[in-house]
């Protein structure tokens, strides 16, 4: 299947980022055309403008710290991995996955040996927050701009010793429990969380991993919050489970990214491993509403490109506010050289989608 290739945008970073443009790890284009990314080795969110000339700068931080309470400090990374924006809400999610180290060229066969045996994780990688979002500003508490006697205040989901609310139910999960459970980072097949999709209360989380036999899959929760600052779970599913599965046939694929288009959803699909491709976008329809106990094949939209070692395609946002079409705006981990323009700009890619 071709790739409807629109054009480029360009991102310029303040100098102080600058050493981050190469890491985006989530990006979310509002209706103000804001244009919001995170980078998966911070703990912060970015906002650019677009300044109407084919580039978003003005670039503005704002520490999630701030916001929401974090289990460890700023200097501890949340590895967001997803963003979204629903009722003035700006949601975003962290990965919930282990990690190892990887080899070195700098370190000995036997450091690199030794690394390769070395995981962790962090606390504060288990944040599934939102934080109103209000004419391009971020809020710790803020009046709703369409209802003043409806209060938005920041909040997270609610933390255990070794995770969350959804880590905690989901250890005895017949599918998922052995991956909660264990230590097995997200590049081996671990669990990983990648993306997020809202509406209304209800949110999907999709999973890099783990992926069974072939099949990905998405959670979906339904958020509530039980005090100022926290979220629980709702009991939607059988025998009052606080969750979801949605098992979705995305050729062996992960999903990587997630966003609504109307009544769709629209999956960027990717290796669960530390590969380079393929690279996918999926349409699911009718997603809002998506039945139990199904087994979905979505249909392909588009082939995405990588390179070796380089251009992962890791976050996607409509870009109908500002293309003026139907259109995909994509954002590269690892860029390619080309897609690096002087000390503070990078370059995405615009594809245009069927309506």
């Amino acid at each position: 299947m071709k790739r409807s290739f629109s054009h480029q945008v360009s991102l310029k970073f303040a100098p102080e980022f600058q050493e981050h443009r190469q890491d985006a790890s989530a990006i979310l284009l509002t209706p103000d055309k804001h244009l919001w990314l995170a980078s998966d080795e911070t703990t912060t969110i970015e906002c650019f403008s677009w300044n109407g000339n084919q580039s978003f700068d003005n670039q503005r931080s704002f520490k999630v710290s701030n916001f929401i309470d974090l289990p460890e400090p700023d200097d501890q990374e949340i590895d967001i991995e997803g963003f979204d924006y629903d009722n003035s809400y700006l949601w975003l999610v962290g990965s919930h996955s282990w990690k190892r180290k990887k080899p070195k060229p700098d370190k000995s066969d036997l450091k690199n040996i030794q690394r390769l045996a070395t995981i962790a994780t962090e606390k504060n990688r288990y944040i599934l927050a939102r934080i109103p979002l209000v004419k391009g500003e971020l809020y710790k508490s803020c009046q709703h701009p369409d209802n003043p006697n409806q209060q938005l205040n920041a909040g997270r989901l609610q933390l255990t010793k070794t995770g969350n609310l959804l880590t905690k139910v989901l250890k005895t999960d017949a599918h998922l429990g052995m991956f909660v459970s264990s230590t097995v980072p997200s590049k081996d097949n671990g669990f990983d969380i990648e993306g997020i999709a809202v509406s209304k209360n209800k949110v999907l989380l999709g999973l890099r991993g783990p992926v069974l036999r072939g099949w990905a899959m998405i959670l979906e929760l339904e958020v509530a919050e039980s005090s100022p600052g926290i979220l629980t779970l709702n009991s939607i599913g059988e025998n009052r489970q606080q969750y979801r599965k949605h098992f979705v046939d995305l050729k062996g694929l992960g999903v990587r990214d997630l966003c609504f288009d109307g009544e769709d959803l629209l999956i960027l699909a990717g290796p669960t491993m530390d590969l380079d491709g393929p690279v996918k976008v999926f349409r699911l329809t009718n997603a809002r509403n998506l039945p139990n106990n199904t087994l979905f094949k979505p249909d392909l939209v588009m082939n995405l490109p990588y390179g070796d070692g380089e251009d992962h395609a890791e976050g996607m946002t409509l870009f109908d506010a500002i293309a003026k079409q139907h259109s995909l705006l994509v954002v590269y981990d690892s860029p390619a050289q080309t897609r690096l323009k002087g000390e503070s700009e990078v370059l995405a890619d615009v594809f245009k989608l069927q309506c």
